[in-house]
């Protein structure tokens, strides 16, 4: 289904016709439950985030002006109700931040993840992003694994092209110290104390 395919879709439910709310939802289901389910850590909470953004979305139709694809209108609502809901529920979730960078860097970190089989670096690397505070983590994810560019990832965001630069590279350094805290303590068994 095409951008125009969106379009004919939104006009037939601002015109009345509830169902073709439906060929939105079966499209994007996936994709909201997804990011969801990155920044919010827990399959219920991500689920029910999904059908508040389906809700709101679906309320909030008639202001879809179509400067953006509606995919990425739909992440705006599902990125935002995310964060409201972290908010509400701060106090259940760990967002600490991870300042430091191991000083003891091991170069041999790539040696340890290339004997790692393809499917548990994906689950490796699930369990490092999941330690990221949730605004870095979703933009990181949507950034590499969604693939939107910058200009999508700002209108998602509403966070200034500056900020985002700064956030994807503040995650990228914070995941790649979470990675080596992680990869060291098994170069260390593997290959003794230096």
């Amino acid at each position: 289904m095409t951008a125009d395919n969106d379009q004919l879709s939104i006009q037939k439910v601002l015109e009345g016709d509830t169902n073709s709310f439906a060929i939105l939802v079966d499209k994007y289901k996936d994709m909201v439950f997804s990011l969801a389910l990155k920044v919010m850590k827990n399959r219920e909470e991500a689920e029910e985030v999904s059908q508040d953004s389906f809700v709101k979305a679906f309320r909030s139709l008639k202001n879809f002006k179509g400067d953006a694809k509606f995919s990425t209108w739909l992440y705006k609502i599902v990125y935002h109700n995310c964060m409201d809901r972290v908010k509400k529920n701060a106090r259940r979730y760990n967002t600490d931040t991870i300042d430091e960078i191991v000083e003891n860097k091991i170069e041999s970190t790539d040696t340890v993840l290339k004997s790692i089989e393809r499917k548990e670096k994906a689950v490796f690397m699930e369990e490092c992003m999941a330690e990221l505070p949730e605004d870095e983590r979703s933009i990181l994810w949507l950034f590499y694994y969604e693939e939107l560019s910058l200009k999508e990832i700002i209108d998602v965001t509403s966070y200034s092209e500056a900020n985002i630069k700064v956030k994807l590279h503040r995650a990228r350094k914070k995941l790649l110290s979470i990675v080596q805290t992680r990869v060291e303590p098994e170069l260390i068994n593997h290959y003794g104390r230096k």
